[in-house]
């Protein structure tokens, strides 16, 4: 045992000394280290910019710059409906639209929201039961920002008017802000119907619908009038909606959104086990065949034995593999735990499974034994080449069957599919472990968990015996290129 722990504290620090291992290390934590602040500056939370010209009699522009509004603070108050919600604070407004959660918000709740002081009262009483635990609320940015008419462009007159919206559109000056949408309603609107949108770029959808909706109300509220209607009635007629009732679960609670939640870790880990065995095995794989070309194979034989220094090199890289998921799992609960807002409460119920003994220890068994037994490969590879290029001719093979299925798996639970596929996945004992750790999210027969662990245990029984003999008999045999034959003859051969 102690020759086995010397050569593993050498394979150890060979890998560890590599500047490679230290880039891929730190490769994760400096991603959730700058993402969060390039998403930041690369994010355009910048409000659209859009003039009205309303050569009509204000009206339209009035009706439209009241129902942009009335739009933002519907989003206000359905962020702030979901934010009380998600974090139970509901009894701060009693009788209040934004502590209600079973229906689409109507003018008359954006109404009695904006009457009731918005989101300043409205905050100001959840902050007089919100734990301090509890983020800050974060209210969105405005979709839409509406400017008054420059007067050179409420003076043109209808053939000059796209020469004078084009400084504004444009704007030579590059510090100048542009005006993103620009929209004219002639004097006869009442009676054409007709309307003009100039723009810099291509409109959004939303906006369009959004001008389409309010120019559509203005004309059959003006037509109702001309039908003899009262104004407040013809007003009121326009603005008639239903009040739907809309039913949804909470955040993280509907079933395949809770599903992919709670499938986050597992197939994290899953993803981690691959990306470590890849690297850890492919370093171990270069250290052996450096060791095998530059002779110095025979010199450390002749201080400890091959089952030894299998053993050793197999636990020195079993613990550089657990190091680099270790690093990066704590990197991503730190980050989750250091995150405020929407990220956090979606990674919540992601570390849920942690709060079970029975699925850190399913977690901890399938990563060590299956990187035990995927790491046999790499050795027994190491044992029989020469050179690199030797040896990536036998680990393309063995990487193409892990790296295929397991792309094929995770893809299939997260869309909740799989059945018999998976299920013989979960058998296979080269997939066992990539499958187990993807299915137990998405969950996974106690049976099948225990069978497939038993399973996986003798499979890698048989490997150390196997490619054992193997990595043994290869060992001194240099300058040969074996055939299957030989592979399997050294397979079979016994020891003295």
């Amino acid at each position: 045992m102690k020759n086995i722990l010397i050569v593993a504290a050498r394979e150890f620090k060979q890998i560890t000394a590599m500047r490679s291992f230290w880039l891929t290390l730190l490769i994760l934590p400096l991603a959730l280290s700058f993402g969060p602040l390039a998403g930041k500056f690369l994010k355009d939370d910048a409000a659209s910019r859009l003039m009205i010209v309303d050569r009509s009699g204000g009206g339209v522009a009035a009706a439209l710059t009241a129902r942009i509004d009335d739009d933002h603070q519907r989003d206000v108050l359905g962020r702030l409906s979901r934010y009380v919600r998600r974090h139970d604070l509901a009894a701060a407004g009693r009788g209040q639209p934004w502590a209600e959660h079973d229906r689409y918000y109507t003018d008359a709740d954006v109404a009695a929201f904006k009457a009731a002081g918005g989101l300043p009262a409205a905050l100001k009483a959840i902050d007089r039961v919100k734990p301090d635990s509890v983020p800050d609320f974060k209210a969105p940015n405005a979709d839409y920002q509406v400017m008054p008419a420059a007067p050179a462009l409420a003076a043109a007159a209808p053939p000059d008017l796209d020469r004078a919206a084009e400084p504004l559109l444009r704007p030579a000056d590059k510090n100048a802000k542009a005006v993103d949408t620009i929209l004219v309603i002639p004097a006869d609107f009442a009676l054409t119907g007709q309307a003009r949108l100039l723009a810099n770029s291509d409109p959004s959808p939303r906006l369009m619908g959004l001008v389409q909706e309010v120019l559509t109300r203005q004309l059959r509220t003006g037509f109702l009038e001309g039908q003899g209607l009262s104004a407040q009635a013809a007003t009121a007629a326009g603005q008639i909606a239903p009040a739907l009732s809309v039913a949804t679960p909470p955040p993280g609670g509907g079933l395949k959104e809770a599903m992919v939640v709670r499938s986050i870790l597992p197939l994290g880990v899953c993803y981690l086990l691959m990306m470590s065995l890849m690297l850890s095995g492919s370093w171990m794989l270069q250290g052996s065949v450096e060791e095998r070309g530059n002779k110095l194979i025979e010199t450390v034989l002749a201080c400890v034995s091959p089952e030894e220094l299998m053993y050793g090199k197999l636990i020195g890289t079993v613990a550089v593999g657990m190091l680099m998921i270790a690093v990066w799992i704590l990197c991503g609960v730190v980050a989750a735990t250091a995150t405020q807002g929407a990220i956090a409460d979606f990674i919540r119920p992601a570390v849920a499974p942690l709060r079970s003994p029975g699925t850190i220890a399913t977690i901890l068994f399938f990563l060590v034994v299956g990187y035990v037994s995927i790491s046999l490969f790499f050795l027994a590879i190491g044992a029989m080449t020469d050179s690199m290029r030797e040896a990536q001719g036998y680990l393309m093979p063995v990487m193409l069957a892990l790296i295929l299925p397991v792309t094929v798996l995770i893809q299939a639970v997260l869309s909740g599919q799989g059945g018999v596929a998976l299920t013989v996945l979960t058998f296979v004992p080269i997939w066992t472990p990539f499958t187990v750790l993807a299915r137990l999210g998405s969950g996974i027969p106690t049976w099948q968990v225990l069978v497939a662990g038993a399973l996986l245990l003798a499979w890698t029984a048989l490997q150390l015996v196997m490619l054992g003999r193997l990595f043994r008999q290869s060992l001194l045999a240099t300058g040969q290129k074996p055939s299957l034959r030989t592979v399997i003859a050294r397979m079979r051969a016994r020891g003295e």
